[in-house]
């Protein structure tokens, strides 16, 4: 028999939710902050109030239509909240449960989710993003016209639904206004180093770009034992920042009288053992690429790049060994490895405070997206 507070929550769950969002309206505008409605959860669907949620690059590039979204939309994917309520069918989390959303969710049925490698499941809305949930409409509405969805996370809204393949469960301890950056900086990041890449003890490294997802590589960099890390970056006030997680040399490729890569290479005589690109250029991608050792270098794509985009090597020089590799979240299965996450920061296994740099209310969206154009944050966490 369900108690008087299931029958509560029950209830409330059936019930249309008005909050404050943030709406991309077109293509290359300011975000405006809107009164939405918010359907209940369907089958299959959690309905979440969010917490907290970053502000990543991905976010700034659906904004400005490099990663093209159906407009009007609610953007956001790297948050944290407390489930409201569930749709029929709903078992891995219940109202009441922390949990992170998932931009990549996995659904333990496809072929990406049974294959022990790689973890881009079929059912995630990035590439390419139709912008409404699996059954083919929106949870959202404001004004009377439907809103899209953001990678089936849109957590730029005090609530918002998801499916349950892409929300997971987390420690009760975890902190809310900071634990958000586990489901994107921190695993994009962070993962790339220590888990897609493997980094080495006593290794040479280059990260280019040091914004959010380009500092949690230099922490997992560090973290992985290696010996010299090189940052890249035409914005050198991320510099200082850079230095104390563990750049070892800071490079600014618009002061450099030669090709960045050829620097890097004389400065380490034979090239990197591992580069890592993250700014989502096919320059830089290259760039990434020419660093590595000719015989074992590896070279990680995490930026996200344009649709269209492409890029070219030597194909003589793919011959000698080096290694091109692709990543998503750090190649994590992300309901499976997002929680063991967050318990090792529990544990002070691993640090994600100085990856956030700044914390404003949800209200101060704008000057939160002025201050990751400046470059003068790592991470800016949204609260509410």
């Amino acid at each position: 028999m369900l108690s008087l507070n299931d029958v509560i929550l029950l209830s409330l769950g059936q019930q249309t939710i008005t909050c404050l969002a943030a709406i991309a309206w077109k293509t290359n505008s300011s975000l405006s902050l809107e009164k939405v409605q918010v359907e209940p959860p369907k089958s299959g669907e959690v309905r979440i109030k969010i917490i907290s949620t970053g502000i990543c690059g991905s976010d700034d590039h659906a904004v400005k239509g490099i990663i093209p979204l159906k407009c009007p939309f609610i953007p956001g994917h790297e948050g944290a909240g407390i489930v409201e309520s569930i749709g029929e069918g709903v078992s891995s989390v219940k109202p009441g449960d922390k949990v992170l959303t998932l931009a990549i969710p996995q659904c333990r049925e496809c072929s990406a989710c049974l294959n022990p490698k790689g973890n881009f499941c079929e059912k995630q809305d990035f590439l390419p993003p139709s912008g409404l949930m699996l059954d083919g409409t929106s949870r959202f509405t404001c004004k009377g016209e439907k809103i899209y969805h953001s990678f089936r996370t849109s957590t730029f809204t005090e609530y918002t639904v998801a499916p349950e393949i892409s929300v997971v469960k987390i420690d009760a301890a975890a902190p809310m206004d900071k634990i958000c950056v586990i489901s994107c900086e921190v695993a994009t990041g962070y993962g790339a180093a220590v888990h897609s890449a493997k980094v080495t003890p006593g290794s040479t490294c280059v990260v280019f770009g040091l914004g959010g997802i380009g500092s949690a590589i230099v922490m997992g960099c560090k973290a992985s034992g290696a010996s010299r890390i090189i940052g890249v970056d035409i914005n050198e006030e991320k510099f200082p920042r850079a230095r104390a997680l563990g750049v070892t040399d800071c490079l600014n490729p618009s002061n450099l009288k030669k090709p960045v890569q050829e620097v890097v290479k004389e400065m380490t005589g034979t090239g990197v053992d591992f580069a890592f690109e993250a700014i989502g250029l096919a320059e830089t991608m290259v760039a990434a690429w020419d660093s590595c050792h000719l015989s074992h270098g590896v070279c990680i794509i995490i930026g996200v790049s344009a649709p269209g985009s492409k890029f070219s090597l030597s194909a003589q020089s793919v011959s000698t060994g080096r290694t091109l590799k692709g990543t998503c979240l750090g190649d994590y299965k992300t309901r499976d490895c997002f929680p063991q996450l967050v318990t090792a920061y529990l544990q002070n296994k691993i640090n994600i405070d100085p990856l956030i740099t700044h914390q404003l209310p949800f209200d101060q969206l704008h000057k939160a997206f002025e201050l990751y154009h400046s470059g003068k944050t790592i991470r800016c966490v949204l609260l509410f």
